[in-house]
């Protein structure tokens, strides 16, 4: 029996037991109600029968009669398609535009309705429809799912050869007696994990340490990510980092603005360098590739150490 049922039951044996003793107030103190709701389960009985006995859920039957028409929830699902990280003004404007009378109430109704308030539902949906049917995906699309995907958050940077992408970054030191301040410049292979960081009064890392060793073993250097710090990028036509990049026929690739993890594998380098030489309390005079400071995942670098991938590459 369900809950419905046994509360409409109940109500009948109030309306009995008031019959039988005929008083009503010690039938409602026996059962549990109310004078008044005895009079209103009374009324509603004799104008509904049994079924006035069932609790009724207030509000309109069926469809509100001021719900959105289909054909404009149509328009909205092809919007939210086309561009799922849009907000119900948004979808509002973009709609008027094409002719279609809706408020932002009405759309975040339809969307709370099916259950796509969030654009994380948006995009999954989106993710879904594509796995069910053939869809030409726009550049937005592509660039919002894999923004959102967790696989493609958690990959690595994609570096399908030894010299095919350099980061760079600068870390700095302190200052020294009669030197200045000092940097610690870093540099790391994207694909063999091969690095160089060296303490530098100036910003000349690439051209005297990286690319005399790529030189040495005959490999080229397609492109250097760095930040869009003063000491990497400024005017084309000026700066001499750019300026030489461009002697060496090497594209220059800078992360987005507030993005570190855009470099995440300089800046995870440095704080390696932080944990494991902070107790010495002193910067030597040249640090040894990444293998001979710490030991790399065996399965990250398929059993070999940076210099041994950076010489299969010659």
């Amino acid at each position: 029996m369900t809950t419905d049922k046994k509360v409409a039951r109940r109500k009948l044996s109030l309306l009995e037991l008031a019959s039988d003793l005929g008083n009503v107030s010690k039938a409602c103190r026996v059962i549990g109600y109310s004078r008044q709701q005895f009079y209103e389960i009374r009324r509603n009985f004799q104008t509904y029968g049994a079924e006035g006995l069932l609790d009724r859920l207030l509000g309109a039957k069926g469809p509100h009669p001021n719900r959105v028409p289909a054909e404009i929830e149509t328009a909205i699902f092809d919007h939210a398609l086309a561009h799922p990280c849009h907000g119900p003004m948004r979808v509002a404007q973009e709609l008027m535009l094409r002719g279609i009378q809706v408020s932002s109430s009405g759309v975040r109704g339809v969307w709370q309705r099916h259950n796509l308030l969030t654009k994380h539902d948006r995009l999954l949906r989106l993710e879904k429809t594509t796995a069910e049917r053939q869809l030409t995906l726009s550049d937005e699309q592509i660039r919002l799912l894999e923004r959102f995907s967790p696989e493609y958050r958690e990959r690595h940077i994609e570096a399908p050869h030894t010299g095919a992408l350099v980061a760079v970054d600068t870390f700095f030191v302190g200052v020294l007696k009669g030197v200045g301040k000092v940097y610690l410049q870093t540099a790391i292979d994207c694909h063999s994990r091969h690095a160089w960081a060296r303490p530098y009064p100036n910003k000349q890392l690439l051209n005297n340490d990286v690319l005399a060793t790529f030189e040495a073993h005959r490999v080229t250097v397609d492109a250097v990510l760095s930040d869009n710090g003063r000491e990497f990028c400024g005017r084309e036509d000026r700066h001499p980092y750019e300026l030489f990049l461009q002697l060496e026929d090497i594209d220059y690739k800078r992360t987005r603005g507030n993005r570190p993890q855009s470099n995440g594998i300089v800046e995870r380098w440095h704080r390696t360098l932080l944990d494991e030489h902070s107790a010495s309390r002193a910067v030597a005079p040249g640090l040894r590739p990444s293998r001979r400071c710490r030991p790399f995942s065996i399965s990250t670098l398929s059993n070999t150490i940076p210099n041994d991938r950076i010489r299969a590459a010659a």
